[in-house]
This record gives C-alpha cells, sequence and structure tokens, in this order.
C-alpha cells in the first residue's frame, strides 16, 4: 500500500507559507495508476494540494526530517483522581499533582 510523507523545503524570502513535496512510495506501477501517474507528470497533484512537487516512488524511502525515532520516550501513565465534571482549574490541579506524583515515585518511568 503507497504512503504518503510530507518534506519540508527551505523557505523563500516570497513564501506565504512553507513549501514542501508530497512523497509517496511504495506505489505499484500498474494500469490503474496511469491516469494518476500522468497527473503527477503534469503537474497537477501539486497545484491541487499547494505543494511544490510530487515525487512517487516504487520503492520504500525514508525521509530523515520525518524520523520521530529520536523523539520517543516511554509511555507515562498517569492516574487523575476528580470527576469529568469538575471544572477546568480542578482538573489541571489533578494533573499537576498526577505529574509530580510521577516524577517523585522511584522507578517510575518519566
Amino acid at each position: 500500500m503507497p504512503r504518503i510523507q510530507i518534506l519540508p523545503l527551505p523557505e523563500g524570502a516570497s513564501d506565504e507559507r512553507p513549501p514542501v513535496a508530497l512523497v509517496i512510495d511504495q506505489a505499484p506501477r500498474d494500469e490503474n495508476s496511469a491516469a494518476f501517474r500522468d497527473d503527477i507528470a503534469n503537474n497537477k497533484i501539486a497545484e491541487r494540494i499547494g505543494a511544490r512537487h510530487v515525487l512517487v516512488f516504487e520503492d520504500t524511502i525514508e525521509i530523515p526530517a520525518n524520523d520521530v525515532s529520536a523523539y520517543a520516550t516511554p509511555t507515562m501513565n498517569i492516574r487523575i483522581d476528580g470527576s469529568t465534571d469538575a471544572d477546568s482549574t480542578e482538573l489541571a490541579e489533578n494533573i499537576r499533582r498526577g505529574i509530580e506524583h510521577a516524577n517523585a515515585t522511584p522507578g517510575s518511568t518519566r
């Protein structure tokens, strides 16, 4: 099944929003994808979605900018006591207390 990734591009002085390229990998090459590939070749898809370019590959392409494994952290489970009907100040205070308790508990995962 094809994957879709966004490749951020360097921003230019006249760019209203950050430019991107759409990268589609693991795309099969068959008669069902011919019209899609024609739209890509004519840059129609890029125009429709506001991308600078659309790149299509049959192989798997890993974009280093999209690698989030460096940010992966262990899961922290926090038990929050109280009612969901509580006002936001009370709920925020309960969350703060739960985080403090998790940080202070020996052997807890942060």
